[in-house]
């Protein structure tokens, strides 16, 4: 049984995320048009406030947000990920609610069967992972359903379709072992479930693929390119036995037949095979950015996501959960940090070691030539604010339908137009069943 298993990755305090009641809430305000109609009239009333101090914004959220904790006791649950922006962690935090990295999001509704409403402000694919681990009797919400991720919008099942059929064709199902990555969607993890695959996170990537390199198959990892490589140099796969098949749309009309002697003999001798699309933001980053901090007597750690030639030059390198843990507990015993990752995590623990005499600096903040000396944030995973939480909780306790921010296997939602498509309850059952036999291997190989 899945409860049986409990998270061992790092996860900060109630207190470790620090607030100050004079803290302005960073992220601007969103057009009322990004709204849904029943959310319109939150928004326009926060955007009427007199300022964004964190505590303006605490005393307006609690004449919903209390009424929504009265009403659904014990059974409620609030999430948010460490990326994510305008200091709703912070405000997540305040109200109870649990601040994780993407495999203890994951686990949050399976090992909390009491909580029966769980409502996520993070990305939609994190959500949806929630909700195929979760119990029959628990619903899962999220708070803006348009809170995307670059690498998941380029590894949509359509576009990794033509991998599976062309790599199984060419060398036979029960010679293909797919791993995906935490962040695709639930009908890609569903295919790789259907092949005894697994997903993994950044947190355990390692182990998962030492596992894989065990029952001596090809693997096909979906995606990214930059972490794939990185893990490859990790586990002894030489650059020789990697081959590449193209990210996003182009993945989608790629035709292994078609490619000349030498691509199909990089296929054929390959241990690896890399579906080829990455992070935008942690793609950025490069080895004269980290060694500009270096110089500077900082000790640079970088998240996976990074290209290997950054990671290579790093001082250390690991997940969310792992950054966290090295920077705000001085692990290195340096009192300078600088890291590599998606922005607002970078300001979160920036924020909080501010008070432990801890100096964080973004990567990207590095004065390199051709770079603009900036830190990237991700748009797409930052738009839950507190109009959305809050709009969310209020209608869900005066019983009104919010079916659009309730998060069902296989949904596909366009980060931009909002658009939902949702497959009938055969093909949610087909996704959840075999989407579940991947991250619960994936949770047995990490717990072992």
């Amino acid at each position: 049984m899945l409860n049986k298993f409990s998270s061992t990755t790092y996860q900060p305090t109630q207190s470790e995320i620090w607030q100050r009641t004079d803290m302005d809430i960073c992220q601007s305000d969103y057009p009322l048009d990004w709204y849904q109609p029943e959310f319109a009239p939150y928004a326009e009333e926060y955007q009427a406030l007199p300022d964004r101090k964190f505590s303006t914004i605490i005393n307006w959220m609690e004449k919903y947000i209390k009424p929504a904790q009265n009403h659904f006791g014990d059974s409620l649950l609030l999430l948010a990920h460490y990326y994510m922006g305008g200091e709703i962690v912070k405000l997540i935090q305040h109200f109870g609610g649990n601040i994780g990295d993407s495999y203890e999001l994951a686990l949050k509704a399976a090992l909390n069967p009491e909580k029966k409403i769980i409502v996520e402000s993070a990305v939609h694919f994190m959500a949806e992972s929630i909700s195929i681990l979760a119990h029959e009797d628990q619903r899962v919400f999220i708070t803006n359903p348009k809170s995307g991720c670059t690498m998941e919008m380029l590894a949509k099942d359509f576009m990794v379709e033509p991998a599976f059929r062309d790599l199984n064709e060419r060398y036979g199902a029960e010679n293909i072992l797919p791993i995906c990555y935490m962040n695709t969607s639930g009908r890609i993890k569903a295919m790789c479930g259907t092949q005894g695959g697994a997903t993994c996170t950044s947190s355990n990537v390692e182990k998962i693929f030492r596992w894989a390199l065990a029952k001596k198959k090809k693997i096909l990892f979906i995606p990214d390119k930059n972490m794939g490589e990185n893990v490859a140099n990790w586990t002894g796969i030489p650059t020789s036995k990697i081959a590449y098949w193209p990210g996003g749309s182009a993945g989608a009309n790629y035709h292994l037949p078609e490619q000349n002697a030498a691509t199909l003999k990089q296929f054929d001798e390959s241990q690896l095979i890399l579906f080829s699309s990455l992070c935008g933001v942690h793609d950025y980053y490069t080895p004269a950015m980290v060694k500009y901090w270096q110089a500077q007597g900082y000790h640079v750690v970088v998240h996976p996501e990074c290209p290997k030639a950054t990671t290579d030059v790093a001082d250390s390198h690991g997940s969310t959960a792992f950054i966290w843990q090295q920077v705000t507990k001085d692990l290195a015993g340096t009192k300078k940090y600088a890291i590599a990752t998606e922005n607002h995590m970078v300001q979160n623990v920036k924020e909080y070691c501010k008070a432990l005499g801890i100096e964080v600096v973004n990567v990207g903040d590095a004065k390199v030539p051709g770079h603009p000396s900036v830190g990237c944030g991700c748009a797409t995973m930052s738009r839950n604010d507190p109009p959305h939480l809050v709009a969310l909780l209020d209608l869900l306790r005066r019983g009104i339908n919010v079916g659009y921010n309730e998060v069902q296997p296989g949904d596909v939602v366009n980060e931009f137009t909002g658009t939902r498509q949702r497959l009938d309850a055969k093909g949610q059952h087909w996704i959840r069943e075999n989407a579940r036999k991947t991250l619960q291997k994936m949770i047995e190989i990490t717990e072992s």
